[in-house]
Order: C-alpha cells, then structure tokens, then sequence
C-alpha cells in the first residue's frame, strides 16, 4: 500500500515540455505511473510521449481526473505552478525543482497546510512506491516491493541505501526525499506518523544529514510515542565544518545547533539504530528484524 502515492494515483507533470520534465515523464510511464496529462501555458494540444498537454493546470484536472502533480518548472516559477496545482484541488504535489526563493516556499506550505495538501520537496528526488507508482526522478531498477520505509533529505543517499536493503531480501514500501532546502514540506516526523499507520510497513529507515533540527525532533517524536516499528538510521556530515553550507541550503551548521553528532546522539539516545556507514543500515536492520522474527532473509551472494 505504501504512503502518499500508490497504483491509483493520476498525475500532470507541469513542466512537461522542457528537457527534464520530458526525460523523466518517459521514465514514469516506463515505470507504469499513470501520468494522465501534461502542462505548459502555450503548449496546450500538443502530446508528450503520448500524453496529452493543456495550457493550465484546472483544465488538465478536469478533464483528466488527476489527483497529484509533479513539478518540473524552474524555480522562479515553480511557487505559481504550486499554487495553481493548489487552486485546482490537487492534494498531492512534488517540486523536483532547486533553488526556489525560501519566502515562495514558505507561501506555498502555509497554503498548502490550509488547504489540506501535501507537498514533497522542493529540491528532491521525489517518491516511488515500488512496482505501484513512481513520482520523481530516482533510478528506479534498485527499489524493490517491500516493509521498509525510508524518508530521506539526501537523493544518493537515498538511492545507495534502497540498494543495500533490497541486496539483503528487504524491500520498500515507500521512499521518499524529503528535499534538501531549508524550508520543506514534510518532516522526518510527519513521514514517521504516516509510516506507523501504514500496514505494509514493518520498519523504517531515516537518512538525515546536517543542518536544522528534523533529526533531533524525529528523534523526540520517537522516543515520547513508544514509536511501535524498529527505526534504523544514517546521518551525513560528520566531518563537515561549521558555518560552511554542504551540497543542500539546509545543509548547514550554525554554532553548536544541527552537528551530524548532536543528530546522532538524539537518535541513539531514543533508541534507533544509528548506521556508521551508509552500507551498515541493511545489516541492522536485518538483524533487528531477525530478532522480531519478522524478516528471515540474507545478504545476496553471501
């Protein structure tokens, strides 16, 4: 079943004709994702690999049925095409796009809290419920169908560890990035809430990385919830200097608050598996779940 999207999800790619949004629409349907329309103001009955484009977002909801929208748009325009997907009643929104003004995006999830929405990123790899339905732009052949959720601020991280789960038999439920700005839309917490109620869930993995406080407040939620499923962590960063942004424009220490070690401390002190290395998270959780007898696999080619 996953979270946020799965087989039943319709969406429009707004940004559909430019070379981004046109690459990653033909791996979407690859996939088997429903993208049901595209969006370009002037482009409207023109196709796109066979999808059918209009020149605003109600019109393409409308006549299509959509219920989520991907975001392709450069990012002095990407907080307009959320607000139009907004306005249209979509209740699912992924902005792949980098480098929008951090007052748009404040804007945009003050509207979208208001109205009910969920938006992921912007600046991330997006959301894939394997072998169901895929929003984004993530190598798709390492997710494999599975119990394992993963919500992450980092895309390779993200990538380098779905592949470890399903080398060792643990698939995924649903992975997504939660984008690596400084003002996102989804919490680590929000993303655990939504985990806990999902039935195909069985366990989490959260890849975190420096700079904000979304580690320590996951790790509060965790520990003053009794959090129910086994959560297995990695943090980035731990040799990163302060005061210098790394990669992301969330991805920054200021004075003693966002340390890759304070991150990691909170999470061991609520109880989570704290991975050294990228390619240890699948070993503990493994063995985790081997104790709960809940997964009886091992690693591929051992």
């Amino acid at each position: 079943m996953g979270i946020f999207v799965d087989k039943s999800t319709k969406t429009i790619v707004q940004g559909i004709t430019g070379t981004q949004g046109s690459f990653h629409t033909k791996l979407m349907l690859d996939y088997g994702t429903q993208i049901v329309a595209g969006v370009t103001p002037g482009k409207g009955g023109t196709q796109v690999h066979g999808v059918s484009v209009y020149d605003a977002v109600d019109e393409a909801v409308k006549k299509q049925e959509a219920n989520a929208s991907i975001i392709f748009v450069p990012a002095p325009f990407a907080a307009d095409a959320a607000f139009e997907a907004l306005d249209a009643g979509l209740k699912t929104i992924v902005i792949i796009t980098e480098h929008v003004a951090v007052k748009d995006v404040i804007q945009v999830m003050a509207r979208a809290k208001k109205q009910g929405a969920t938006v992921i990123g912007p600046n991330t790899p997006g959301i894939i419920t394997p072998a169901e339905c895929k929003l984004g732009i993530m190598p798709a052949h390492i997710f494999r169908r599975g119990t394992v959720g993963v919500a992450s601020r980092s895309g390779t991280l993200t990538y380098e560890i779905a592949s470890g789960l399903s080398a060792v038999g643990l698939g995924q439920s649903t992975c997504l990035g939660l984008g690596g700005d400084p003002v996102v839309g989804l919490s680590f917490v929000d993303v655990l809430r939504e985990f806990e109620e999902d039935e195909q869930t069985k366990a989490v993995v959260l890849i975190g990385e420096i700079g904000g406080n979304l580690e320590e407040l996951a790790a509060d939620f965790i520990s003053a919830e009794g959090y129910s499923k086994p959560v297995a962590a990695f943090v980035a960063g731990r040799t990163a200097p302060r005061g210098k942004r790394m990669g992301h424009a969330g991805a920054i220490i200021m004075g003693r608050a966002g340390t890759a070690q304070s991150k990691i401390d909170a999470f061991t002190e609520a109880g989570v598996m704290v991975a050294e290395k990228p390619s240890d998270v699948a070993r503990l959780l493994a063995e985790r779940l081997k104790k709960k007898g809940i997964f009886t696999g091992g690693m591929s080619g051992t």
